[in-house]
C-alpha cells in the first residue's frame, strides 16, 4: 500500500490522511507499507507506527508457481511478486506481534487487490478479528469490464472472506459492486475528503501562480486546467478532443494537462492531429501539493472528464481552491456526488465524458459567464467544509469499525 513520502494517487493520499486523523482521536495505528529501498523498515509518523517491510525478489519460483495468465503480465511481473511479497511479509509480522508480542488489533483494514492477500490471510489465523475490505475501486471497473482474471477473483475472495466493505461513493456501490455481485450487505459508503487547510486561496504562492499564467496562458486569456493520470478512464483524450470546440468560442483559451502515464504520445499526436498543438501544453509530472495549490489557483477551470471515477480526490482539491469544476457525471462516477449542477448551490456542471461537444459546452458555459464561475467556486469551498473533509472521513469510517467490531463481539 501506498503511504508517504512515496505517494503516487488517491490510495496514499487516503491511507495517510486517515491514520493521522485516527491517531488525533486517540487510536493506536499500524500502517505496513512497501518498502522500495532507501526508507527505515520501522517509524513513527504523526503518531502512527509505520512497517515499511522490505521484500525479496521471487519471481524466478513464482513463474513455476503462478498461472499463464500472470505469467503474460511481462515486466508487470515483478511489480507482483513486490506486492504478493509485501502482502505476506505483513501478514506474517501482524500475526507474529499477535501470537509472540502480545499486541491486540481491533481491526484490519486491507485496501483493494494491493493488500487483499495480507487480509485474507491474517484473516485465515486470526479470524475473530475484524478484517474491512476498503474497495476504491475494481479491476474490471478500471478496465472497462476487462482486466486480469485473476486480480477479479482476488477482489471476490477478499470480499467474501471480509466482515464488512467500505467504498468511497455510492456510484462506486451501485454501477461498480452491486453489477458484479460483491455481497451487498456488507457494504457501507464513506466519502474521501480533502485538505481544506492546504488547498486554500489563503495558501496560493504568488510569484508561483503567476509564473503558471505566464508561461501556460495567454494575456487575458482562460486558463483550462486538468491534473490526473494520462489514462483511458481518466478521459483526457476527450478533453483535447473538446478544445477544437471550445477555441473556436474562445480564442485565447489554452488548456494545461498535468500528470504521467501511458498515453502522453497518444495526447500530443492527437492535439497535434486536430491542430490544437498550439492551445494545448502538456506537463509530464506528479505535482508536490503546494505545486497543486498554484495551479488550481492560476486557472479558470478545473475540468475532470472520467470515464470510470469511483470518487475523484482532484475534484475536491479544485472546489477547495474555489474554482469551478466541469466533471464526467456518466455511469461509475462519484464525481456526480460531489458537484451540484444546478440551483442555489451549484459549484460546477456535469457533461458526458464520452461526447467532446459536451465537454466543450460544461466549459463554455462556465467561461462564458467569469462572475458566475468564481460563484460556483466559493459554493464549492463551501460544500467541501461542510461535506468533504478528512476529519468528517475518518469519523464516519470508524463508525464502520465499530459496528463491525460490535457485531463480532469485540
Amino acid at each position: 500500500m501506498e503511504y508517504p513520502p512515496n505517494v503516487y494517487g488517491g490510495l496514499g493520499v487516503y491511507s495517510s490522511e486517515l491514520a493521522r486523523r485516527f491517531v488525533k482521536l486517540g487510536h493506536e495505528v499500524c500502517v505496513f507499507s512497501m518498502n522500495p529501498g532507501g526508507l527505515p523498515s520501522y517509524s513513527i509518523d504523526d503518531g502512527v507506527h509505520v512497517h515499511r517491510l522490505k521484500f525479496v525478489n521471487a519471481t524466478s519460483a513464482l513463474k513455476i508457481l503462478v498461472n499463464d495468465e500472470l505469467r503474460s503480465w511481462g515486466p508487470g511481473f515483478r511489480y507482483l511478486n513486490d506486492v504478493l511479497m509485501y502482502n505476506v511479509a505483513s501478514a506474517l509480522d501482524v500475526i507474529k506481534k499477535m501470537e509472540l508480542g502480545g499486541m491486540r488489533f481491533d481491526v484490519v483494514s486491507v485496501h483493494d487487490w494491493l493488500t487483499a492477500v495480507a487480509g485474507m490471510i491474517i484473516k485465515d489465523e486470526v479470524s475473530d478479528v475484524p478484517l474491512v475490505f476498503h474497495i476504491h475501486s475494481t479491476e474490471r471497473g478500471r478496465n472497462f469490464g476487462g482486466g486480469s482474471p485473476t486480480v477479479i477473483a482476488l477482489e471476490r475472495a477478499c470480499a467474501e472472506m471480509a466482515d464488512s466493505i467500505v467504498t468511497v461513493s455510492y456510484a462506486m456501490r451501485d454501477y461498480d459492486l452491486a453489477p458484479q455481485g460483491f455481497p451487498m450487505e456488507k457494504v457501507r459508503v464513506v466519502w474521501n475528503g480533502v485538505d481544506a487547510e492546504k488547498f486554500s486561496p489563503a495558501r496560493a504562492p504568488r510569484e508561483l501562480v503567476r509564473d503558471v499564467r505566464e508561461k501556460y496562458a495567454e494575456p487575458d486569456g482562460p486558463l483550462i486546467l486538468f491534473i490526473g493520470r494520462f489514462v483511458r478512464m481518466k478521459g483526457v483524450d476527450k478533453l483535447i478532443e473538446a478544445m477544437p470546440y471550445v477555441v473556436r468560442e474562445f480564442p485565447r483559451a489554452r488548456l494545461l494537462i498535468v500528470g504521467k502515464g501511458d498515453l502522453r504520445d497518444h495526447l500530443l499526436q492527437l492535439a497535434n492531429k486536430l491542430n490544437v498543438m498550439g492551445r494545448v501544453s502538456l506537463v509530464d509530472k506528479f505535482l508536490s501539493d503546494e505545486e497543486k495549490v498554484a495551479y488550481y489557483a492560476a486557472c479558470d477551470v478545473a475540468v475532470f472528464p472520467s470515464l470510470y471515477e469511483p470518487f475523484g480526490i482532484v475534484a475536491l482539491e479544485a472546489m477547495a481552491m474555489e474554482r469551478p469544476v466541469v466533471v464526467g457525471a456518466r455511469g461509475c462516477s462519484g464525481l456526480r456526488e460531489i458537484v451540484i449542477p444546478s440551483g442555489a448551490d451549484q459549484c460546477g456542471v456535469h457533461v458526458n465524458p464520452h461526447d467532446p461537444k459536451d465537454i466543450a459546452w460544461g466549459i463554455s458555459a462556465v467561461l462564458s459567464n467569469p462572475d458566475r464561475g468564481r460563484w460556483m467556486g466559493i459554493n464549492g469551498r463551501r460544500r467541501v467544509l461542510e461535506n468533504f473533509t478528512w476529519d468528517r472521513t475518518a469519523m464516519k469510517t470508524l463508525e464502520v469499525y465499530r459496528e463491525v467490531s460490535k457485531k463480532l463481539g469485540r
